[in-house]
Protein backbone atom coordinates (compact mmCIF):
# COMPACT_ATOMS: atom_id res chain seq x y z
CA UNK A 1 0.00 0.00 0.00
CA UNK A 2 1.33 3.43 -0.96
CA UNK A 3 1.38 5.64 2.18
CA UNK A 4 0.73 8.89 0.29
CA UNK A 5 -2.41 7.54 -1.40
CA UNK A 6 -5.67 7.92 0.52
CA UNK A 7 -7.91 5.15 -0.75
CA UNK A 8 -11.56 5.87 -1.52
CA UNK A 9 -14.68 3.66 -1.19
CA UNK A 10 -15.37 1.21 -4.00
CA UNK A 11 -18.84 2.63 -4.63
CA UNK A 12 -17.41 5.98 -5.76
CA UNK A 13 -16.83 5.85 -9.51
CA UNK A 14 -13.83 7.47 -11.15
CA UNK A 15 -13.82 8.99 -14.67
CA UNK A 16 -12.31 7.08 -17.57
CA UNK A 17 -10.33 10.15 -18.61
CA UNK A 18 -8.83 13.08 -16.76
CA UNK A 19 -10.82 16.31 -16.64
CA UNK A 20 -9.39 19.45 -18.25
CA UNK A 21 -7.53 21.21 -15.41
CA UNK A 22 -8.25 24.65 -16.93
CA UNK A 23 -12.05 24.31 -17.07
CA UNK A 24 -13.93 21.68 -15.12
CA UNK A 25 -16.76 20.80 -12.77
CA UNK A 26 -15.41 18.43 -10.08
CA UNK A 27 -16.91 14.94 -10.30
CA UNK A 28 -18.01 12.86 -7.31
CA UNK A 29 -14.56 11.36 -6.68
CA UNK A 30 -12.79 14.75 -6.73
CA UNK A 31 -15.40 16.26 -4.44
CA UNK A 32 -15.01 13.37 -2.03
CA UNK A 33 -11.22 13.82 -2.03
CA UNK A 34 -11.48 17.60 -1.54
CA UNK A 35 -13.93 17.11 1.33
CA UNK A 36 -11.54 14.69 3.03
CA UNK A 37 -8.65 17.13 2.69
CA UNK A 38 -10.79 20.01 4.00
CA UNK A 39 -11.70 17.91 7.02
CA UNK A 40 -8.02 17.23 7.65
CA UNK A 41 -7.12 20.92 7.31
CA UNK A 42 -9.78 21.96 9.79
CA UNK A 43 -8.02 19.77 12.39
CA UNK A 44 -4.46 20.95 11.64
CA UNK A 45 -4.13 23.55 14.39
CA UNK A 46 -0.38 23.91 13.77
CA UNK A 47 -1.10 25.11 10.22
CA UNK A 48 -4.08 27.28 11.07
CA UNK A 49 -2.42 30.69 11.34
CA UNK A 50 -0.59 30.32 8.03
CA UNK A 51 -3.22 28.69 5.84
CA UNK A 52 -6.08 30.85 7.17
CA UNK A 53 -4.43 33.76 5.34
CA UNK A 54 -5.14 31.90 2.10
CA UNK A 55 -3.63 28.96 0.22
CA UNK A 56 -4.50 26.73 -2.71
CA UNK A 57 -4.85 22.99 -2.12
CA UNK A 58 -5.30 20.29 -4.73
CA UNK A 59 -6.33 16.65 -5.08
CA UNK A 60 -5.72 14.14 -7.83
CA UNK A 61 -7.82 10.98 -7.94
CA UNK A 62 -5.68 8.13 -9.25
CA UNK A 63 -5.93 4.45 -10.08
CA UNK A 64 -3.07 2.09 -9.24
CA UNK A 65 -1.76 -0.56 -11.59
CA UNK A 66 -3.69 -3.21 -9.66
CA UNK A 67 -6.96 -1.27 -10.02
CA UNK A 68 -7.21 0.36 -6.58
CA UNK A 69 -8.67 3.88 -6.38
CA UNK A 70 -7.38 6.69 -4.18
CA UNK A 71 -6.25 10.29 -4.20
CA UNK A 72 -3.12 12.36 -3.76
CA UNK A 73 -3.10 15.73 -2.02
CA UNK A 74 -0.89 18.79 -2.44
CA UNK A 75 -0.59 22.45 -1.51
CA UNK A 76 0.93 25.30 -3.47
CA UNK A 77 4.31 26.61 -2.35
CA UNK A 78 5.38 25.91 1.21
CA UNK A 79 3.85 25.65 4.66
CA UNK A 80 6.05 26.82 7.53
CA UNK A 81 8.93 26.97 5.05
CA UNK A 82 8.66 23.29 4.18
CA UNK A 83 7.53 21.40 1.08
CA UNK A 84 7.95 17.90 2.50
CA UNK A 85 5.17 17.37 5.04
CA UNK A 86 4.42 13.67 5.45
CA UNK A 87 1.48 12.41 3.42
CA UNK A 88 1.57 15.38 1.04
CA UNK A 89 3.07 15.55 -2.42
CA UNK A 90 6.82 16.20 -2.43
CA UNK A 91 8.14 19.13 -4.48
CA UNK A 92 9.00 18.57 -8.12
CA UNK A 93 12.52 19.63 -7.13
CA UNK A 94 13.55 19.82 -3.47
CA UNK A 95 15.66 22.95 -3.43
CA UNK A 96 15.33 23.61 0.31
CA UNK A 97 18.15 21.33 1.49
CA UNK A 98 19.92 23.15 4.39
CA UNK A 99 23.36 23.02 2.79
CA UNK A 100 22.15 23.02 -0.82
CA UNK A 101 23.06 25.60 -3.43
CA UNK A 102 19.72 27.42 -3.25
CA UNK A 103 19.71 28.21 0.46
CA UNK A 104 23.47 28.86 0.44
CA UNK A 105 23.06 31.36 -2.41
CA UNK A 106 19.98 32.81 -0.76
CA UNK A 107 22.02 33.50 2.38
CA UNK A 108 24.59 35.35 0.26
CA UNK A 109 21.82 37.42 -1.34
CA UNK A 110 20.27 38.10 2.07
CA UNK A 111 23.64 39.29 3.37
CA UNK A 112 23.98 41.54 0.31
CA UNK A 113 20.49 42.92 0.97
CA UNK A 114 21.58 43.89 4.47
CA UNK A 115 24.70 45.60 3.10
CA UNK A 116 22.60 47.55 0.60
CA UNK A 117 20.12 48.60 3.30
CA UNK A 118 22.97 49.61 5.61
CA UNK A 119 24.59 51.67 2.85
CA UNK A 120 21.28 53.32 1.92
CA UNK A 121 20.61 54.22 5.56
CA UNK A 122 24.21 55.29 6.33
CA UNK A 123 24.29 58.48 8.50
CA UNK A 124 27.34 59.68 6.54
CA UNK A 125 25.43 59.25 3.25
CA UNK A 126 22.44 61.12 4.66
CA UNK A 127 24.70 63.97 5.86
CA UNK A 128 26.43 64.18 2.46
CA UNK A 129 23.09 64.21 0.60
CA UNK A 130 21.71 66.89 2.95
CA UNK A 131 24.89 69.00 2.53
CA UNK A 132 24.67 68.69 -1.26
CA UNK A 133 21.06 69.82 -1.24
CA UNK A 134 21.88 72.74 1.10
CA UNK A 135 24.70 73.89 -1.18
CA UNK A 136 22.39 73.75 -4.21
CA UNK A 137 19.74 75.73 -2.34
CA UNK A 138 22.32 78.35 -1.31
CA UNK A 139 23.54 78.64 -4.92
CA UNK A 140 20.01 78.99 -6.25
CA UNK A 141 19.21 81.65 -3.64
CA UNK A 142 22.35 83.73 -4.26
CA UNK A 143 22.07 83.46 -8.05
CA UNK A 144 18.39 84.37 -7.92
CA UNK A 145 19.03 87.36 -5.69
CA UNK A 146 21.91 88.61 -7.89
CA UNK A 147 19.77 88.20 -11.04
CA UNK A 148 17.07 90.30 -9.36
CA UNK A 149 19.72 92.95 -8.57
CA UNK A 150 20.88 92.86 -12.20
CA UNK A 151 17.31 93.35 -13.43
CA UNK A 152 16.93 96.40 -11.23
CA UNK A 153 20.32 97.75 -12.37
CA UNK A 154 19.35 97.23 -16.02
CA UNK A 155 16.18 99.23 -15.54
CA UNK A 156 18.17 102.00 -13.81
CA UNK A 157 20.67 102.08 -16.69
CA UNK A 158 17.84 102.48 -19.14
CA UNK A 159 16.66 105.57 -17.27
CA UNK A 160 20.23 106.91 -16.99
CA UNK A 161 20.72 106.33 -20.73
CA UNK A 162 17.63 108.47 -21.45
CA UNK A 163 19.03 111.23 -19.25
CA UNK A 164 22.15 111.37 -21.41
CA UNK A 165 24.66 109.50 -19.23
CA UNK A 166 27.75 108.11 -20.96
CA UNK A 167 26.70 104.94 -22.88
CA UNK A 168 30.17 103.37 -22.76
CA UNK A 169 30.27 103.53 -18.97
CA UNK A 170 26.80 101.92 -18.78
CA UNK A 171 27.96 99.09 -21.05
CA UNK A 172 31.00 98.46 -18.85
CA UNK A 173 28.77 98.34 -15.79
CA UNK A 174 26.53 95.73 -17.48
CA UNK A 175 29.54 93.65 -18.52
CA UNK A 176 30.96 93.79 -15.01
CA UNK A 177 27.68 92.51 -13.51
CA UNK A 178 27.47 89.66 -16.04
CA UNK A 179 31.06 88.68 -15.24
CA UNK A 180 30.26 88.79 -11.52
CA UNK A 181 27.28 86.43 -12.12
CA UNK A 182 29.54 83.98 -13.99
CA UNK A 183 32.12 84.08 -11.16
CA UNK A 184 29.35 83.51 -8.60
CA UNK A 185 28.06 80.47 -10.51
CA UNK A 186 31.57 79.08 -10.99
CA UNK A 187 32.34 79.51 -7.29
CA UNK A 188 29.26 77.50 -6.31
CA UNK A 189 29.87 74.91 -9.04
CA UNK A 190 33.29 74.09 -7.57
CA UNK A 191 31.89 73.60 -4.07
CA UNK A 192 28.89 71.59 -5.34
CA UNK A 193 31.07 69.39 -7.58
CA UNK A 194 33.12 68.33 -4.56
CA UNK A 195 29.95 67.48 -2.60
CA UNK A 196 28.42 65.68 -5.62
CA UNK A 197 31.53 63.52 -5.93
CA UNK A 198 31.09 62.20 -2.39
CA UNK A 199 27.40 61.45 -2.95
CA UNK A 200 28.01 59.89 -6.39
CA UNK A 201 30.76 57.59 -5.11
CA UNK A 202 28.46 56.34 -2.35
CA UNK A 203 25.56 55.88 -4.78
CA UNK A 204 27.80 54.00 -7.21
CA UNK A 205 28.81 51.60 -4.42
CA UNK A 206 25.12 50.97 -3.71
CA UNK A 207 24.33 50.48 -7.42
CA UNK A 208 27.24 48.07 -7.79
CA UNK A 209 25.85 45.98 -4.94
CA UNK A 210 22.39 46.11 -6.52
CA UNK A 211 23.78 44.89 -9.84
CA UNK A 212 25.59 42.09 -8.04
CA UNK A 213 22.34 41.15 -6.29
CA UNK A 214 20.46 41.10 -9.61
CA UNK A 215 23.17 38.94 -11.19
CA UNK A 216 23.14 36.46 -8.30
CA UNK A 217 19.32 36.34 -8.28
CA UNK A 218 19.13 35.75 -12.05
CA UNK A 219 21.78 33.03 -11.89
CA UNK A 220 20.00 31.36 -8.98
CA UNK A 221 16.64 31.49 -10.76
CA UNK A 222 18.12 29.93 -13.90
CA UNK A 223 19.82 27.22 -11.85
CA UNK A 224 16.57 26.55 -10.00
CA UNK A 225 14.39 26.31 -13.12
CA UNK A 226 16.97 24.18 -14.92
CA UNK A 227 16.63 21.64 -12.06
CA UNK A 228 12.82 21.70 -12.06
CA UNK A 229 12.46 18.75 -14.44
CA UNK A 230 9.00 17.34 -15.15
CA UNK A 231 7.93 14.19 -16.96
CA UNK A 232 5.06 12.85 -19.04
CA UNK A 233 3.77 9.33 -19.65
CA UNK A 234 5.40 9.03 -23.08
CA UNK A 235 8.83 9.14 -21.45
CA UNK A 236 9.80 12.75 -22.12
CA UNK A 237 11.45 15.00 -19.52
CA UNK A 238 11.98 18.75 -19.76
CA UNK A 239 13.15 21.49 -17.46
CA UNK A 240 11.02 24.56 -16.82
CA UNK A 241 13.64 26.64 -18.64
CA UNK A 242 13.07 24.55 -21.77
CA UNK A 243 9.29 24.56 -21.43
CA UNK A 244 8.97 28.33 -21.05
CA UNK A 245 11.57 29.15 -23.73
CA UNK A 246 8.86 29.12 -26.42
CA UNK A 247 6.34 31.18 -24.44
CA UNK A 248 5.94 34.97 -24.83
CA UNK A 249 7.71 35.58 -21.50
CA UNK A 250 10.57 33.14 -22.41
CA UNK A 251 11.45 32.49 -18.76
CA UNK A 252 9.34 30.89 -16.02
CA UNK A 253 7.55 33.29 -13.66
CA UNK A 254 8.50 33.20 -10.01
CA UNK A 255 6.94 30.20 -8.27
CA UNK A 256 6.47 28.17 -11.45
CA UNK A 257 6.40 24.44 -10.73
CA UNK A 258 5.36 24.91 -7.11
CA UNK A 259 1.59 24.90 -7.68
CA UNK A 260 -0.57 21.90 -6.80
CA UNK A 261 -1.16 20.52 -10.30
CA UNK A 262 2.49 19.97 -11.36
CA UNK A 263 3.29 18.34 -7.98
CA UNK A 264 0.31 15.98 -8.25
CA UNK A 265 0.94 14.99 -11.87
CA UNK A 266 4.68 14.54 -11.39
CA UNK A 267 4.14 12.08 -8.57
CA UNK A 268 1.41 10.18 -10.45
CA UNK A 269 3.47 9.93 -13.64
CA UNK A 270 6.71 8.87 -11.95
CA UNK A 271 4.87 6.27 -9.80
CA UNK A 272 2.83 4.81 -12.69
CA UNK A 273 -0.56 5.93 -11.36
CA UNK A 274 -3.38 6.72 -13.79
CA UNK A 275 -4.65 10.29 -13.26
CA UNK A 276 -8.46 10.19 -13.19
CA UNK A 277 -9.74 13.49 -11.80
CA UNK A 278 -8.12 16.69 -10.55
CA UNK A 279 -9.48 19.61 -8.54
CA UNK A 280 -7.97 22.60 -6.75
CA UNK A 281 -9.71 24.59 -4.02
CA UNK A 282 -8.97 27.72 -1.99
CA UNK A 283 -8.65 27.65 1.78
CA UNK A 284 -8.81 30.77 3.94
CA UNK A 285 -9.05 34.49 3.32
CA UNK A 286 -9.07 35.99 -0.16
CA UNK A 287 -5.73 37.57 -1.14
CA UNK A 288 -5.59 41.35 -1.28
CA UNK A 289 -6.78 42.49 -4.68
CA UNK A 290 -7.81 39.00 -5.82
CA UNK A 291 -11.11 37.19 -5.41
CA UNK A 292 -10.90 33.70 -3.91
CA UNK A 293 -13.76 32.10 -2.02
CA UNK A 294 -13.05 29.70 0.85
CA UNK A 295 -13.53 26.07 -0.28
CA UNK A 296 -14.41 27.10 -3.86
CA UNK A 297 -12.84 25.19 -6.75
CA UNK A 298 -10.57 26.94 -9.25
CA UNK A 299 -8.85 26.00 -12.52
CA UNK A 300 -5.09 25.72 -12.81
CA UNK A 301 -3.46 29.10 -13.44
CA UNK A 302 -2.59 30.10 -17.00
CA UNK A 303 0.67 31.97 -16.43
CA UNK A 304 2.55 29.50 -14.23
CA UNK A 305 0.88 26.17 -14.91
CA UNK A 306 -0.47 26.00 -18.45
CA UNK A 307 2.86 25.60 -20.30
CA UNK A 308 3.96 23.00 -17.73
CA UNK A 309 0.70 21.02 -17.78
CA UNK A 310 0.45 21.11 -21.59
CA UNK A 311 3.74 19.18 -21.59
CA UNK A 312 2.94 16.88 -18.66
CA UNK A 313 -0.49 15.88 -20.03
CA UNK A 314 0.91 14.60 -23.32
CA UNK A 315 -0.09 10.94 -23.61
CA UNK A 316 -2.82 11.20 -20.94
CA UNK A 317 -6.38 11.01 -22.22
CA UNK A 318 -7.82 14.33 -21.10
CA UNK A 319 -11.20 15.96 -21.62
CA UNK A 320 -11.03 18.83 -24.15
CA UNK A 321 -10.94 22.40 -22.93
CA UNK A 322 -14.34 23.87 -23.85
CA UNK A 323 -12.71 27.31 -23.97
CA UNK A 324 -10.54 26.15 -26.87
CA UNK A 325 -12.85 23.75 -28.70
CA UNK A 326 -14.65 24.31 -31.99
CA UNK A 327 -17.97 26.17 -31.88
CA UNK A 328 -20.79 24.11 -33.42
CA UNK A 329 -23.30 26.97 -33.73
CA UNK A 330 -23.75 27.95 -37.38
CA UNK A 331 -26.04 30.97 -37.08
CA UNK A 332 -27.03 33.69 -34.62
CA UNK A 333 -30.37 35.31 -33.96
CA UNK A 334 -30.33 38.82 -35.46
CA UNK A 335 -32.05 41.32 -33.16
CA UNK A 336 -31.62 44.46 -35.29
CA UNK A 337 -30.10 45.35 -38.64
CA UNK A 338 -29.84 48.37 -40.90
CA UNK A 339 -27.35 49.59 -43.50
CA UNK A 340 -24.69 50.41 -40.91
CA UNK A 341 -25.39 48.36 -37.77
CA UNK A 342 -26.27 44.78 -36.90
CA UNK A 343 -27.05 43.44 -33.41
CA UNK A 344 -27.24 39.74 -32.52
CA UNK A 345 -27.96 37.53 -29.54
CA UNK A 346 -24.67 36.00 -28.38
CA UNK A 347 -25.25 32.76 -26.45
CA UNK A 348 -23.30 32.10 -23.26
CA UNK A 349 -20.14 30.09 -23.90
CA UNK A 350 -19.30 31.83 -27.19
CA UNK A 351 -16.41 34.19 -27.86
CA UNK A 352 -17.35 37.67 -29.08
CA UNK A 353 -14.38 38.00 -31.44
CA UNK A 354 -11.68 35.54 -32.58
CA UNK A 355 -9.24 34.42 -29.86
CA UNK A 356 -5.94 32.57 -29.94
CA UNK A 357 -7.49 29.09 -30.12
CA UNK A 358 -9.53 27.31 -32.78
CA UNK A 359 -12.91 28.15 -31.27
CA UNK A 360 -15.19 30.15 -33.57
CA UNK A 361 -16.45 33.49 -32.35
CA UNK A 362 -19.72 35.37 -32.82
CA UNK A 363 -17.92 37.54 -35.40
CA UNK A 364 -16.83 34.43 -37.37
CA UNK A 365 -20.27 32.83 -37.24
CA UNK A 366 -22.16 36.00 -38.15
CA UNK A 367 -19.83 36.78 -41.05
CA UNK A 368 -20.36 33.28 -42.45
CA UNK A 369 -24.11 33.55 -41.85
CA UNK A 370 -24.37 36.87 -43.73
CA UNK A 371 -22.21 35.50 -46.53
CA UNK A 372 -24.59 32.54 -46.96
CA UNK A 373 -27.53 34.91 -46.93
CA UNK A 374 -25.93 37.13 -49.57
CA UNK A 375 -25.07 34.09 -51.71
CA UNK A 376 -28.69 33.01 -51.53
CA UNK A 377 -29.83 36.49 -52.52
CA UNK A 378 -27.34 36.53 -55.39
CA UNK A 379 -28.67 33.24 -56.72
CA UNK A 380 -32.26 34.47 -56.47
CA UNK A 381 -31.47 37.76 -58.22
CA UNK A 382 -29.51 36.06 -60.98
CA UNK A 383 -32.40 33.69 -61.67
CA UNK A 384 -34.69 36.73 -61.77
CA UNK A 385 -32.41 38.44 -64.30
CA UNK A 386 -30.96 41.06 -61.92
CA UNK A 387 -27.45 41.62 -63.30
CA UNK A 388 -26.82 44.60 -61.02
CA UNK A 389 -26.16 42.39 -57.98
CA UNK A 390 -22.47 42.67 -56.94
CA UNK A 391 -20.55 39.39 -57.29
CA UNK A 392 -17.04 38.06 -56.86
CA UNK A 393 -15.19 35.26 -58.66
CA UNK A 394 -14.72 32.00 -56.73
CA UNK A 395 -11.82 29.55 -56.95
CA UNK A 396 -13.97 27.22 -59.01
CA UNK A 397 -14.89 29.86 -61.56
CA UNK A 398 -18.41 30.55 -60.26
CA UNK A 399 -19.64 33.76 -58.70
CA UNK A 400 -20.85 34.58 -55.22
CA UNK A 401 -21.50 37.71 -53.21
CA UNK A 402 -18.55 39.46 -51.52
CA UNK A 403 -18.08 38.30 -47.92
CA UNK A 404 -19.47 40.94 -45.54
CA UNK A 405 -17.02 42.84 -43.35
CA UNK A 406 -17.98 43.14 -39.68
CA UNK A 407 -16.37 45.49 -37.19
CA UNK A 408 -16.83 44.76 -33.47
CA UNK A 409 -17.78 47.79 -31.40
CA UNK A 410 -17.62 46.18 -27.93
CA UNK A 411 -17.29 42.72 -26.38
CA UNK A 412 -19.10 40.41 -24.00
CA UNK A 413 -17.31 37.86 -21.81
CA UNK A 414 -17.45 34.37 -23.24
CA UNK A 415 -19.73 33.23 -20.39
CA UNK A 416 -22.07 36.26 -20.73
CA UNK A 417 -25.08 36.10 -23.03
CA UNK A 418 -26.94 38.95 -24.68
CA UNK A 419 -26.72 41.76 -27.20
CA UNK A 420 -23.58 42.09 -29.28
CA UNK A 421 -23.33 45.09 -31.59
CA UNK A 422 -21.33 45.13 -34.86
CA UNK A 423 -20.72 47.90 -37.38
CA UNK A 424 -20.75 47.29 -41.12
CA UNK A 425 -18.01 49.83 -41.85
CA UNK A 426 -14.83 51.10 -40.27
CA UNK A 427 -16.34 54.58 -40.05
CA UNK A 428 -19.44 53.34 -38.19
CA UNK A 429 -17.23 51.29 -35.86
CA UNK A 430 -15.28 54.42 -34.89
CA UNK A 431 -18.53 56.34 -34.24
CA UNK A 432 -20.05 53.57 -32.09
CA UNK A 433 -16.85 52.99 -30.12
CA UNK A 434 -16.68 56.71 -29.37
CA UNK A 435 -20.33 56.59 -28.26
CA UNK A 436 -19.57 53.65 -25.94
CA UNK A 437 -16.57 55.52 -24.49
CA UNK A 438 -18.60 58.69 -23.87
CA UNK A 439 -21.54 56.77 -22.33
CA UNK A 440 -23.88 57.74 -25.18
CA UNK A 441 -24.86 54.08 -25.47
CA UNK A 442 -26.70 52.92 -22.36
CA UNK A 443 -26.22 49.21 -21.60
CA UNK A 444 -28.49 47.31 -19.23
CA UNK A 445 -27.52 43.91 -17.82
CA UNK A 446 -29.47 41.47 -15.71
CA UNK A 447 -27.56 39.44 -13.12
CA UNK A 448 -28.44 36.99 -10.39
CA UNK A 449 -25.99 37.11 -7.49
CA UNK A 450 -25.38 34.87 -4.50
CA UNK A 451 -26.49 36.41 -1.24
CA UNK A 452 -23.59 36.17 1.21
CA UNK A 453 -23.84 36.71 4.95
CA UNK A 454 -20.44 38.44 4.99
CA UNK A 455 -21.41 41.10 2.42
CA UNK A 456 -20.93 44.64 3.69
CA UNK A 457 -24.30 45.66 2.19
CA UNK A 458 -27.81 44.73 3.33
CA UNK A 459 -29.77 45.32 0.12
CA UNK A 460 -33.53 45.23 -0.43
CA UNK A 461 -35.81 45.39 -3.45
CA UNK A 462 -35.66 48.85 -4.99
CA UNK A 463 -32.26 49.79 -3.52
CA UNK A 464 -29.83 51.52 -5.88
CA UNK A 465 -26.16 52.39 -5.72
CA UNK A 466 -22.84 52.82 -7.49
CA UNK A 467 -19.62 50.78 -7.37
CA UNK A 468 -16.19 52.29 -8.08
CA UNK A 469 -13.14 50.02 -8.07
CA UNK A 470 -9.71 50.30 -9.75
CA UNK A 471 -9.15 47.20 -11.92
CA UNK A 472 -6.13 45.74 -13.69
CA UNK A 473 -5.19 42.40 -15.23
CA UNK A 474 -3.91 39.54 -13.08
CA UNK A 475 -1.16 38.59 -15.53
CA UNK A 476 -0.25 35.28 -13.88
CA UNK A 477 -3.88 34.16 -13.68
CA UNK A 478 -5.29 35.40 -16.98
CA UNK A 479 -8.05 36.16 -17.75
CA UNK A 480 -8.74 37.05 -14.11
CA UNK A 481 -8.76 40.71 -13.08
CA UNK A 482 -7.87 42.13 -9.69
CA UNK A 483 -8.54 45.26 -7.67
CA UNK A 484 -5.41 47.39 -7.30
CA UNK A 485 -5.69 50.80 -5.67
CA UNK A 486 -2.15 51.71 -6.78
CA UNK A 487 -2.17 50.97 -10.53
CA UNK A 488 -5.73 49.92 -11.38
CA UNK A 489 -7.91 51.89 -13.81
CA UNK A 490 -11.17 53.35 -12.54
CA UNK A 491 -14.30 51.33 -13.27
CA UNK A 492 -17.85 52.42 -12.44
CA UNK A 493 -21.11 50.45 -12.33
CA UNK A 494 -24.57 51.55 -11.25
CA UNK A 495 -26.94 48.91 -9.89
CA UNK A 496 -30.56 48.50 -8.83
CA UNK A 497 -32.09 45.60 -6.90
CA UNK A 498 -35.03 44.05 -8.77
CA UNK A 499 -35.98 41.38 -6.24
CA UNK A 500 -34.52 39.43 -3.33
CA UNK A 501 -34.90 35.71 -2.72
CA UNK A 502 -33.64 33.52 0.12
CA UNK A 503 -30.25 32.67 -1.42
CA UNK A 504 -30.04 34.98 -4.44
CA UNK A 505 -30.71 38.53 -5.56
CA UNK A 506 -31.69 39.78 -9.02
CA UNK A 507 -30.05 43.01 -10.18
CA UNK A 508 -30.00 45.54 -12.98
CA UNK A 509 -26.42 46.56 -13.79
CA UNK A 510 -25.41 49.63 -15.80
CA UNK A 511 -21.65 49.74 -16.59
CA UNK A 512 -20.37 53.29 -17.09
CA UNK A 513 -16.91 52.04 -18.03
CA UNK A 514 -15.93 48.97 -20.02
CA UNK A 515 -13.17 47.17 -18.12
CA UNK A 516 -12.64 43.43 -18.59
CA UNK A 517 -14.82 41.41 -16.16
CA UNK A 518 -15.99 44.69 -14.61
CA UNK A 519 -19.49 43.54 -13.63
CA UNK A 520 -18.24 40.20 -12.33
CA UNK A 521 -15.56 41.77 -10.12
CA UNK A 522 -17.85 44.59 -8.93
CA UNK A 523 -20.41 42.06 -7.76
CA UNK A 524 -17.96 39.64 -6.16
CA UNK A 525 -15.36 41.86 -4.53
CA UNK A 526 -15.79 42.71 -0.82
CA UNK A 527 -15.36 46.41 -1.65
CA UNK A 528 -18.15 46.08 -4.23
CA UNK A 529 -21.32 44.12 -3.47
CA UNK A 530 -19.52 41.14 -1.95
CA UNK A 531 -21.98 38.84 -3.75
CA UNK A 532 -20.58 36.95 -6.79
CA UNK A 533 -22.76 36.35 -9.81
CA UNK A 534 -24.26 32.87 -9.79
CA UNK A 535 -22.16 30.54 -11.94
CA UNK A 536 -19.06 32.72 -11.91
CA UNK A 537 -16.29 30.13 -11.93
CA UNK A 538 -13.57 32.79 -11.75
CA UNK A 539 -14.77 34.93 -8.86
CA UNK A 540 -17.48 32.82 -7.24
CA UNK A 541 -18.79 29.28 -7.56
CA UNK A 542 -19.16 27.22 -10.73
CA UNK A 543 -22.65 26.14 -11.76
CA UNK A 544 -24.49 25.35 -14.98
CA UNK A 545 -23.91 28.83 -16.47
CA UNK A 546 -23.02 32.42 -15.57
CA UNK A 547 -26.26 34.27 -14.79
CA UNK A 548 -25.29 37.52 -16.49
CA UNK A 549 -27.14 38.77 -19.56
CA UNK A 550 -26.79 41.93 -21.68
CA UNK A 551 -30.50 42.68 -21.99
CA UNK A 552 -30.70 46.03 -23.81
CA UNK A 553 -28.77 48.86 -25.43
CA UNK A 554 -30.24 52.32 -26.02
CA UNK A 555 -28.67 55.04 -28.17
CA UNK A 556 -29.32 57.74 -30.75
CA UNK A 557 -28.65 56.31 -34.20
CA UNK A 558 -25.60 58.12 -35.67
CA UNK A 559 -27.25 58.43 -39.10
CA UNK A 560 -31.01 58.73 -38.54
CA UNK A 561 -30.67 60.59 -35.20
CA UNK A 562 -33.60 58.52 -33.89
CA UNK A 563 -33.53 56.94 -30.42
CA UNK A 564 -33.18 53.16 -30.70
CA UNK A 565 -33.56 50.50 -28.03
CA UNK A 566 -32.45 46.96 -28.91
CA UNK A 567 -33.71 44.31 -26.49
CA UNK A 568 -32.85 40.66 -25.90
CA UNK A 569 -35.09 38.85 -23.43
CA UNK A 570 -33.23 37.49 -20.42
CA UNK A 571 -33.23 33.66 -20.50
CA UNK A 572 -33.15 33.22 -16.71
Amino acid sequence: MNPVITYIPDDIAVPSRLNCPFYYQPDESARFAAHEVAQELSCKSAWHDEISKGKMFGVLVVETQDGKKGFLKAYSGQIHGREDWEGWMPPVFDYLQPDGLFLTSERVITSLNKEITSAEQSPRYAIDCARLQRLKDERDKEVSEYKAFMAQAKAARARRRLSGEDSEMLIKESQHQKATLRRLKKHHEGIILSAETLVREHAERINAMRRKRRQLSDELQRWLFSHFVVSNVIGETRSLLDIFASTPQHIPPSGAGECCAPKLLQYAITHHLRPCSMAEFWWGESPKGELRQHLSFYPACQGKCKPILDFMLKGIETAPNPLEGDETTTSLHILYEDSGIIAVHKPEGMLSVPGTGKRLSAADILSSQLSRRDDSAATHNTEAGDTAFQTRQTDTGGTTSSPPLLYPTHRLDMQTSGILLFAKSKEMQSVLQRMFASHEIRKRYIAVVERRGDSRLALHTGDEGEIRLPLCADYINRPRQRVDYAVGKESVTRYAVLDVAYATMRLELYPLTGRTHQLRVHCAHPDGLGMPIVGDDLYGTHSQRLLLHAESVTFTHPETKKMITISDECPF
